[in-house]
């Protein structure tokens, strides 16, 4: 799990290669991380599936609740197909609009 930090947004690489193994030590450090926006950047895993990016979807309403943002980067999934409650992207710039448009809406009070 690599680490970066870009203004009120964290960027965190998967490196474990298992989404299963990442996402059990994500939310083992999830308090670490709670105040922040998240991009969770699963790349580099080449066997993701549906299943894999839908076991997320617990902490990222645990996220949402603390009126932050998650959003996973993957290119290898059907996006037609991800639920509605889950925002995944292909890029890390297209997480990071998302992000900041995300902010802007909170900060107008939707």
């Amino acid at each position: 799990m690599k680490v970066d930090q870009k203004g009120h947004t964290t960027i965190i690489k998967n490196t474990q290669g298992s989404t299963a193994e990442f996402l059990q030590k994500l939310s083992h450090e999830f308090s670490t991380f709670q105040k922040q926006n998240l991009i969770l950047d699963l790349t580099h895993d080449k066997d993701l599936t549906m299943d894999g990016i839908k076991l997320f979807s617990d902490l990222i309403k645990s996220h949402k609740k603390v009126k932050k943002s998650m959003v996973l980067v993957s290119d290898r999934v059907d996006f037609n197909s991800v639920p509605k409650s889950i925002i995944v992207v292909p890029t890390i710039l297209e997480a990071h609009d998302l992000i900041e448009m995300d902010e802007i809406e909170r900060d107008l009070g939707f």
